[in-house]
């Protein structure tokens, strides 16, 4: 559902919410609330009776009070959600303003919350079942962490209503990916950024001993020979065009060139279910935990997910994938240990289509010292799984360790050869301050890099957008 889409119901009046509210809430418990009975047609009153008379006609109120205790909670539901409706209707328009919204005066995990979090759900639109279902898989994270604190899980709880509510796209959203990007490539930022400055400080104009000052700044972030050649033949036509030389124009120039390495032509993202996608990288990339990010970010965007443990040869590799597809509450398949990976794949493939499966991600073995075999293995299951289900695997996504710098670019170049790669998933980005690899992955491969690792929680795999990449680094 789109955004703007979302904010109609929060613009019903809020008794119209209150009322829809009470009748949920009396659906939802279960509550059976006596309706007063049909009074019969009454029978024509005498011309003028008496003051005494109407009074013994009148029938006996009901007293409140002898009502059934819990035939007062729809009154009490209808006022907390009448002035949550009218909190949330004044409040900006933004996924932020909402959360504080519904944690005001909330110090802790209770029922409180998760009353208040269905209603957000209920307001922007969206089925009762999702919300219930979002709510149960956030309190059993919190059991597994251990968390109470308002303060130790709302981040968290930000970044997956932004999943589950479609939201990632708003512009609040967007500063807070800005600001985690930010500070993720700090490292990288004061090994590159400082050193333009300085080299814009000491020179007057682009010149020849510009250029050599900049390809060695570009050399000391991992950018390579290769690529900074490229990048700073392209820099240099940029400034002829603009027809500047003056190094004040510079991180403007770089900036725009930046954007448009990064910039991806548009693709067929629509696939016939469910979506294959096969994980490919070397060992000790962070390919596992990366897996257990993408099921989590996808469960959260309301689709089911099998992982598949196909690296069946590195030691304790299925136990891991295991413990990550129960922690993040993905279904899992795997055979023993020794197992032929295309087997694995054939198997997994036909359970994700008979259990009504939305995505399957396929684990693959990284054993780059074996690496003809390696490629072989991989293109086997590339044309089994492709047997059993047309199309698939719909993507290769190639996982390399941002902080591995030139080792990172010969290892993309010998999958892609390989196998073909369809998307790279950078990690470590905020362990390294060599981060000029993105640039020369980028520009040497053309390939689309669809998320960058920032941290080690679920929430540090975040969408790569080359835009606020560029912003963040010259900044």
């Amino acid at each position: 559902m789109a955004f703007f889409s979302k904010l109609k119901k929060l613009w019903q009046s809020p008794d119209e919410v209150a009322r829809q509210a009470v009748e949920d809430y009396v659906q939802d418990k279960g509550i059976e609330v006596d309706l007063p009975e049909a009074t019969p047609e009454k029978a024509p009153e005498p011309e003028a009776p008496s003051a005494e008379l109407q009074a013994e006609a009148q029938p006996e109120p009901q007293p409140e009070a002898a009502a059934p205790a819990h035939e007062a909670a729809p009154a009490e539901a209808q006022d907390w959600q009448k002035e949550l409706t009218l909190s949330l209707r004044q409040a900006e328009p933004r996924l932020s303003e909402w959360l504080s919204v519904i944690l005001e005066d909330i110090d802790e995990a209770g029922d409180r919350l998760w009353q208040r979090l269905a209603f957000l759900f209920e307001s922007l639109g969206a089925p009762a079942d999702e919300a219930q279902d979002f709510i149960a898989r956030f309190r059993q994270w919190l059991d597994d962490m251990g968390y109470e604190s308002v303060d130790e899980f709302r981040s968290e709880l930000q970044y997956r209503l932004a999943l589950a509510l479609d939201l990632e796209d708003e512009e609040d959203e967007r500063d807070r990916l800005f600001l985690k990007l930010s500070e993720g490539i700090t490292k990288t930022k004061e090994t590159l950024t400082k050193h333009i400055d300085s080299m814009l400080a000491s020179h007057d104009s682009m010149d020849d001993d510009f250029w050599e000052e900049f390809e060695e700044i570009l050399i000391m972030a991992d950018v390579g020979m290769e690529a900074a050649n490229q990048l700073m033949e392209s820099l240099k036509s940029r400034a002829r065009k603009a027809g500047t030389t003056d190094p004040a124009h510079f991180k403007d120039i770089l900036r725009e060139e930046l954007e448009e390495i990064f910039r991806t032509p548009p693709r067929i993202t629509a696939v016939n279910p469910p979506e294959v996608v096969m994980m490919v990288g070397v060992n000790g990339v962070g390919k596992t935990t990366t897996i257990a990010k993408l099921a989590h970010r996808a469960q959260m965007q309301g689709r089911k997910v099998l992982i598949a443990a196909g690296d069946t040869f590195r030691a304790a590799a299925i136990e891991q994938l295991e413990v990550w597809a129960e922690r993040v509450g993905a279904g899992f398949f795997a055979k023993e240990a020794g197992s032929d990976p295309a087997a694995v794949a054939y198997e997994a493939m036909e359970k994700c289509i008979e259990e009504g499966y939305d995505l399957l991600l396929l684990d693959t073995a990284g054993r780059l010292h074996t690496k003809v075999n390696l490629m072989d293995e991989l293109k086997k299951i590339k044309r089994v799984v492709g047997k059993k289900h047309e199309g698939a695997p719909h993507k290769s996504l190639l996982v390399i360790d941002a902080t591995t710098g030139q080792n990172a670019l010969s290892q993309t170049k010998l999958f892609h050869e390989a196998v073909g790669v369809d998307e790279l998933i950078l990690t470590k980005l905020d362990g390294t301050a060599k981060g000029g690899v993105v640039v020369a992955v980028a520009q040497q491969f053309g390939l689309p890099i669809s998320f960058v690792g920032l941290g080690e929680k679920m929430e540090d795999l975040r969408p790569f957008d080359g835009k606020d990449f560029a912003k963040a680094l010259l900044t």
